[in-house]
């Protein structure tokens, strides 16, 4: 524990979103309370031939303030501008927006999407098999690039600091807080914007098409997602942006910022055996590394926030790890029956609403799910309706291709 009051804390001061479930806390409370989601039929992709999932769900409509324009957009596709709205979201609700510590060089980005806008990526892909540079432009690279997020971020508010950029597929928006909470800790950087974002696109569905781990409920979209359910068919791809503001303690304190948690406990590693087979043993295993890092036991925890993408492999290798760390004794609910799976951004919107529902005392039921697979571990999933819990410790966990595991732990403020 000595090392632990060496080291610098880490509280979040601001959060900003843009989710399928709306972008204030007030409009997902209501939906996630409803119990229904919010995925659709996907009209756009019914002319793509071998395509079978036919289901999705996207960011409503947002508005943009006057200086989004096309100066200051050129180098953005849609992925981009959700990182940089959610982030400007995110600095306002800090109190930082506009402030001198912005571009200090104190503040840095630690964010990532599984890739950049598809669309350019396709331009260059026209080219290579048309041998025709026609359509690509100075900004065509900036685009596709897997870190055009955290770099139009930087760009966008003078940032001088850290750019970390944290493309690891479905754990991009974890990564991307816990390596900023390492960078603050370790006081080579005051605070930072942290999260990660992703855009809806039917060539990410085709890569789930080809693995057969899509859902093909496509005339009841309501029905699916259905994470851990015994009639579960596969995911369903969503997308969205979430920035998380984290600071310093004693910097919040002495601004008289607002907390609204602290970060306590984070690990992370490497199944390192397979790229798209989830390990149970290293999922465990990193929930473990967050509570060591926290200082705190398992049986501490109240409420944990499941990665449940609502594929056979993936839900039942991580009910496996869940209760192998905690029993049966923590309740456990995934977001993904209402959004789908955000890639990128689900790490930080899952965290954004984690910490909301920890602050209202009441934990969302999993949507869909009405009868548990038997071959997932018996956890205390909440099922129904939402469950009051009051607990002063929360923990949120994502699993990515390429067998990269994340565990965060959040203690109230």
């Amino acid at each position: 524990m000595s090392n632990m009051n060496q080291r610098r804390r880490v509280v979040v001061t601001g959060i900003g979103a843009l989710s399928p479930l709306g972008h204030d806390w007030a409009a997902v409370r209501a939906q996630l309370d409803s119990g229904r989601n919010v995925i659709r039929a996907m009209d756009e992709w019914k002319d793509i031939e071998g395509l079978s999932t036919q289901v999705g769900c996207t960011v409503p409509p947002f508005e943009l303030p006057a200086h989004y324009n096309r100066k200051t957009m050129r180098s953005m596709g849609r992925v981009a501008v959700m990182a940089t709205r959610a982030s400007e979201k995110a600095l306002e609700h800090a109190g930082l927006l506009g402030d001198p510590l912005v571009t200090s060089g104190k503040m840095g980005v630690a964010y990532g999407s599984s890739a950049g806008t598809p669309a350019a990526i396709g331009d260059f892909g026209r080219m290579i098999a048309d041998r025709n540079t026609e359509g690509i432009n100075a900004n065509t690279y900036i685009k596709m690039m897997s870190h055009t997020a955290a770099v139009n971020i930087g760009v966008f508010f003078g940032l001088t600091g850290r750019v970390i950029t944290t493309s690891s597929a479905c754990t991009s928006g974890s990564q991307g807080i816990g390596y900023a909470f390492e960078a603050i800790q370790s006081g080579k950087q005051v605070a930072m914007l942290a999260g990660g974002a992703e855009e809806l696109d039917a060539t990410q569905a085709a890569v789930f098409d080809t693995l057969f781990a899509t859902s093909v409920k496509n005339d009841t979209p309501e029905l699916t997602p259905r994470p851990f359910d015994a009639a579960r068919d596969g995911l369903v791809l969503g997308e969205g942006a979430c920035t998380l503001v984290l600071e310093e303690l004693e910097h919040a304190k002495a601004r008289g910022a607002h907390i609204i948690a602290e970060l306590i406990g984070w690990g992370t590693n490497c199944d390192g055996t397979h790229v798209t087979h989830p390990n149970p043993d290293t999922m465990a295993q990193a929930m473990l590394l967050a509570l060591e890092d926290a200082g705190v036991q398992a049986a501490d925890i109240g409420y944990v926030n499941a990665h449940g993408t609502a594929t056979e492999q993936g839900d039942i290798a991580e009910s496996a790890a869940t209760y192998e760390v905690f029993g049966d004794r923590v309740p456990v609910s995934t977001l993904k029956g209402y959004m789908g799976h955000t890639l990128g951004a689900c790490g930080a919107l899952e965290t954004w609403m984690t910490l909301e529902m920890q602050r209202d005392g009441m934990f969302a039921a999993n949507a869909n799910l009405t009868e548990v697979d038997p071959r997932c571990a018996p956890l205390d999933f909440i099922m129904g309706a939402p469950r009051a819990v009051s607990t002063d410790l929360v923990m949120t966990n994502n699993f990515a291709f390429g067998g990269i595991n994340t565990s965060l732990i959040f203690r109230r403020w």
